[in-house]
């Protein structure tokens, strides 16, 4: 058994909680919140410290500096984030559910989220460049 299916999120120690991330970059996508009904649209606009060839933050350890509502996740956020994809690591384990066997964790295969297709790497398009996120609504991030 992993890790994961041993111990609660509130368990984890720094370095097995960071491994929860399988490295999708989708939580990295620009969403859009429907003012009236609260609805998430998801898009495939990237931050543009996500690198498009390795779906890792430039700006990792001082993301927040540059883009104040980028998130630290933590246990305490995960149920005041609904925009998190279903097939995210924190996510499914807050929620009771497993990991997906092309997570990196399972597959032992740090590629195989990608392998998958199910990241953001060859799918999203730099904040810079994208012009209106509403041209840019997709439903793959979700």
């Amino acid at each position: 058994m992993g890790f994961w299916e041993e111990k609660s999120l509130t368990e984890m120690n720094r370095t097995e909680w960071e491994s929860l991330c399988d490295g999708c970059g989708k939580c990295c996508l620009h969403k859009l919140e429907d003012d009236e009904t609260g609805e998430i649209h998801y898009t495939d606009v990237a931050c543009r410290f996500l690198d498009p060839e390795t779906i890792k933050c430039g700006k990792y350890l001082t993301r927040q500096r540059y883009v104040g509502n980028c998130v630290v996740m933590s246990v305490d956020l995960l149920d005041k984030l609904p925009w998190m994809p279903s097939t995210c690591a924190y996510r499914l384990l807050y929620e009771g559910k497993p990991l997906y066997d092309w997570h990196p964790l399972v597959s032992g295969d740090p590629d195989s989220v990608h392998k998958a297709r199910q990241s953001a790497k060859g799918r999203s398009i730099d904040e810079r460049i994208a012009g209106d996120f509403e041209d840019h609504l997709v439903e793959w991030p979700a």
